[in-house]
């Protein structure tokens, strides 16, 4: 039995079902170095996919790795939010001023997760409801509360929450009722869409309107920019806050600005982050006008949010990008690699839509007879892919979607290695299905 093998039977025995797996055989990750993974095997492989979008810039980076070992070399590993924390309260000061926000304050948690939950609750508890807008397709998290605002079935184990949320369009204009629209015509109807929401779904007193500028999950779908700017018109009419879920989306992947909502020109009441500010290490967090943050009455902490460690790698991360100017190197990249795929498209018949903005992009596929989404032919193309020593991502509400987000470093060679394996592996997939 294989060294794959056997870890996997031992997985399948003592860890849940529902925990998701890539690939028909899947691998474990033993090395990292750069851009690229090593697995048990001995297999090398580029990545493309990180980590679900969290060794933002990249494995074994000297600055990040002497950062942490001097935080060891301490002997102090952990506090708590009980004592002061100078790594937090720098990594602090940092977020605060990038984020835009005026008088910005800043909590560390573990996750994206966490930190959404904790945006909820400061909205929720600003605006005393516990009503909520969110997006159709939007994924938020695994917990109780984001999962109540989380608009994808294959996600969502209840039908009840602690959060009465009614969803938006924005990110749906595949509906037959917005074909032949433009993004203009487009943000018109979901705005009025949005007051109907409100004039006839809510009671008038909603908390918050929480959307990711491009959905993760949800196979990097995205609202036209400009619509979050005209739907905040809205929410500031009625005094509903707008929370920019920023898990995915930040630290300037997108390319064309830091955080995934400055394509739509508007600054966010409350912004959540995680995922590749620690590089692999565990952090996330919620940045809000103070006093959203300072609102909240009782006693509140996080056992392991902002820990040393972890601030030690994030502030060393989050300074490398910076220093790089990586939101730069994103943009090239991106362009790069998602001008070759829509090249690519137009001669492959299972490709129905190349999308995405800088380091951040997915092909969606579709039977060619029908045009209906067929997930196997995602299934696939990541197969291929890793035949051919690529690692990619799985998404969409309907699971047809592969998506990337490779690391902020990508160089020029290592975006034209990963367009030319993409490429043979969807040639390779559209010949199989279909001739």
């Amino acid at each position: 039995m294989s060294e794959h093998a056997n870890l996997l039977r031992r997985h399948q025995a003592v860890m849940p079902s529902w925990m998701a797996l890539n690939y028909s055989e899947p691998i474990e990750i033993v090395g990292g170095k750069g851009n690229r993974v090593t697995d048990a095997e001995g297999r090398s492989y580029l990545d493309f996919f990180i980590g679900i979008l969290t060794n933002m810039i990249g494995y074994d980076v000297p600055e990040v790795r002497e950062a942490v070992e001097r935080q060891l070399a301490t002997g102090v590993v952990h506090t708590s939010t009980a004592y002061l924390l100078r790594g937090q309260v720098e990594l602090a000061e940092k977020i605060a001023r990038l984020s835009g926000i005026p008088d910005a304050k800043v909590f560390f948690t573990n996750s994206g997760t966490e930190a959404n939950e904790t945006a909820l609750l400061l909205a929720a508890y600003a605006r005393r409801s516990d009503q909520v807008l969110a997006m159709r397709q939007s994924y938020h998290g695994r917990s109780f509360g984001t999962i109540g605002v989380t608009g994808n079935r294959a996600w969502s184990n209840l039908s009840y929450s602690p959060l009465n949320t009614h969803f938006l369009h924005g990110a749906d204009r595949q509906l037959p009722q917005f074909a032949g629209l433009g993004d203009d015509e487009y943000i018109d109807v979901c705005v009025a869409d949005l007051k109907h929401v409100l004039a006839t779904a809510t009671s008038g007193d909603v908390a918050a309107l929480i959307a990711e500028p491009i959905q993760g999950v949800g196979g990097f779908t995205a609202a036209p920019d400009g619509l979050f700017a005209a739907y905040k018109e809205v929410l500031d009419e009625h005094g509903i806050l707008f929370i920019s879920d920023e898990v995915q989306t930040g630290w300037g992947r997108t390319g064309a600005s830091f955080f995934g909502i400055g394509a739509h020109g508007v600054t966010p009441d409350i912004m959540t982050f995680a995922k590749g500010l620690g590089n692999g290490f565990a952090v996330g967090g919620v940045v809000a006008r103070g006093e959203l943050m300072d609102g909240l009455h009782a006693v509140g902490l996080a056992t392991f949010g902002g820990n040393p460690v972890s601030m030690a790698a994030a502030n060393a991360t989050l300074d490398y990008v910076l220093d790089h100017d990586l939101q730069a190197n994103a943009a090239k990249q991106g362009e790069t690699i998602i001008s070759g795929l829509r090249a690519a498209a137009e001669r492959l018949a299972i490709v129905k839509e190349v999308r995405g903005r800088g380091l951040m992009f997915a092909v969606e596929l579709a039977d060619p007879a029908s045009g209906k989404p067929h997930p196997p032919l995602a299934a696939a193309l990541m197969e291929a892919c890793k035949e051919r020593g690529l690692l990619v991502g799985k998404g969409g509400l309907y699971g047809n979607v592969v998506r990337m987000a490779p690391p902020l470093t990508l160089t020029d060679a290592e975006a034209a290695e990963g367009l030319a394996i993409l490429t043979d592996s969807l040639e390779t997939v559209n010949e199989a299905y279909t001739s």
